[in-house]
């Protein structure tokens, strides 16, 4: 396996938090990631901090670039953090996939890592991780949903009929809202 792109350190069995090893890097958004737990625990990126590890504390603008701050004042870097969350959309366990919350979360201080092609292709093959999406409390469901199927897409090589398939099931779970359907569908082929 490749090195890890974070560790866990919160967990419930509809998301989980893992901080990245570097400052400022972090799976992109709608990424798909996995953990190396049993279960394992398939999930999509929904958010990206990075703030100082000091509670409380906020970075302040020092007016330099970045190159600049990082050889002037190095140690701000080691008061900050960057952690990413996740929103589950499936597990499986002695290779068998479920598009279901994983029956535990997935232990903290376990790693995450980021699926391979052939594990998008899986978790994306079906609509079920659209549907976790479209119901997900406090994510930005329409960005995600665009964001998550350009790298499913990808993972297919730009293969333009899976686009047109997963339209078709936006179309079923956003039956209601013409306009919001709209928009998504302008974004993913545009």
């Amino acid at each position: 396996m490749s090195a890890h792109a974070g560790e866990v350190i919160e967990s419930t069995t509809r998301t989980y938090v893992a901080l990245s090893p570097y400052v400022g890097q972090a799976p992109s958004f709608g990424t798909f990631v996995k953990t190396d737990t049993q279960p394992v625990v398939y999930g999509v990126v929904c958010e990206i901090i990075t703030e100082s590890r000091e509670p409380g504390r906020r970075a302040t603008a020092l007016g330099m670039p970045l190159e600049e701050l990082r050889r002037e004042q190095p140690q701000i870097f080691e008061i900050l953090q960057t952690e990413f969350h996740v929103l589950t959309i499936a597990h499986s366990q002695n290779g068998r996939m479920r598009f279901s919350l994983s029956p535990v979360p997935p232990s903290i201080h376990s790693f995450v890592y980021l699926c391979t092609d052939k594990e998008v292709s899986g978790l994306s093959s079906e609509d079920f991780y659209l549907r976790t999406i479209a119901s997900a409390p406090n994510v930005p469901v329409d960005e995600l949903l665009v964001a998550s199927l350009g790298f499913a897409q990808e993972a297919r090589s730009g293969d333009t009929d899976y686009i047109v398939r997963m339209g078709k099931s936006l179309v079923r779970i956003f039956k209601d809202d013409y306009e919001r359907l709209s928009a998504v569908m302008r974004r993913l082929v545009g």
